[in-house]
């Protein structure tokens, strides 16, 4: 399994003109915000797009680097005047990528990397129809409902919410350009970073 360094990878970047984007998916609980963590700290040439939402702050999180933290307004009029890549109402909330920043990162030759929910995917493909695409998989729906238990975060009626919306999002899974099941951490994450030099490969070819 071949895994470039950063180094030989930021190297390649430079030879591009234009960076890409790329989308990663999968149903909450699934691992995918701890895979896109560590993928960042050993490439960190790639840029990650920092959503905006209308949700309160976790404990810990902070405003400009886990999220933009705005109101329903405030977002409803940035959707209003087009400055979201896409954008979704998940649990309640409002979830959106800044369109400009994502740009300003790919026409730098920066590749950009998004963390995005089902429905806001489906909006990059057809704005962004040169992006390419990653579903995580859980092993198991009983495994994936077992990390969700396992978070401690969600009473009963929440959990069955999420585990029912996971069952449809993993039906859509086919629709990816790359399917990753993170069943051992490490294998998923070196898979992720094998699916980035295909996707380096093919834009060369």
């Amino acid at each position: 399994m071949q895994v470039l360094s950063s180094q030989n990878r930021a190297a390649t970047k430079q030879n591009h003109t234009q960076g890409k984007l790329i989308v990663l998916t999968g149903p909450s609980g699934v691992g995918k915000g701890t895979l896109m963590r560590t993928l960042l700290q050993r490439h960190p040439e790639l840029y990650y797009s920092v959503s905006a939402t209308t949700r309160q702050p976790r404990p810990g999180e902070v405003d400009g680097k886990h999220y933009h933290f705005i109101d329903r307004n405030k977002f409803e009029q940035l959707v209003a005047r087009g400055e979201f890549l896409e954008w979704a109402e998940f649990a309640g909330n409002y979830y959106g990528t800044p369109r400009q920043a994502v740009l300003n990162q790919i026409n730098s030759g920066k590749s950009v990397v998004l963390e995005i929910e089902l429905s806001g995917a489906r909006q990059i493909r057809k704005s962004f129809p040169s992006a390419k695409s990653i579903f995580i998989l859980p092993p198991s729906l009983a495994e994936l409902e077992k990390r969700i238990r396992g978070r401690g975060q969600d009473p009963e009626d929440a959990i069955a919410r999420r585990l029912h919306r996971a069952n449809e999002e993993i039906q859509a899974a086919n629709e990816f350009d790359i399917q990753i099941i993170n069943d051992d951490f490490e294998t998923a994450l070196n898979s992720i970073e094998t699916a980035l030099d295909n996707f380096d490969t093919c834009q060369d070819s």
